[in-house]
């Protein structure tokens, strides 16, 4: 029995260069979660060390606020995050898991007439963004840090759906 081995590898060859073109197309851009990070940093007394820096918060009015380099909370211990339509504009509502919440409860607590400096990661440039630093008034139990941002609504979304997506991974990463 005779085989053509020229006809063999031209299928082979075919089969090999589809293979190659299937696996090497890029994502379709509604198959790719986008990711957001949001770190909480507490105001602090600039003392000369580098354990804390002077951030710009906001863009049309800026002030500038000294902060913890380290951040206390981060996106690690966020379980949803969302927006809430509020007088004249919205806020941003992140809701933190058990571990979280008891060390929002303790800053909030212990550092009472601070601010928070809320650091934020998102979007297609992926660079740090200062989205607020709200003066801590009361003692925050429940685990829900409520924020208005100095954001558009567009990116506060977009914000807002990659911290969640970021959540989700999280909580299917520790199953």
């Amino acid at each position: 029995m005779k085989t053509q081995l020229g006809c063999f590898n031209t299928y082979l060859l075919a089969g090999a260069l589809l293979f190659w073109l299937d696996g090497c197309a890029s994502p379709k851009s509604k198959d790719v979660q986008e990711l957001a990070a949001l770190r909480l940093h507490l105001e602090v007394n600039p003392d000369g060390t580098e354990n804390s820096s002077p951030v710009s918060v906001g863009r049309s009015l800026p002030f500038l606020v000294n902060v913890e380099k380290e951040a206390f909370l981060t996106e690690y211990k966020i379980t949803r995050a969302s927006l809430v339509d509020s007088y004249g504009g919205f806020s941003m509502s992140i809701k933190f898991d058990k571990e979280g919440s008891w060390i929002l409860e303790q800053y909030t607590t212990a550092y009472r007439g601070k601010r928070i400096g809320v650091e934020a990661i998102f979007g297609e440039t992926q660079e740090p963004r200062w989205l607020g630093a709200p003066r801590i008034t009361q003692r925050i139990t429940n685990g829900v840090f409520v924020f208005t941002p100095d954001a558009s609504r567009k990116e506060a979304d977009r914000a807002v759906a990659g911290l969640n997506n970021f959540a989700d991974k999280a909580q299917k990463d520790k199953k």
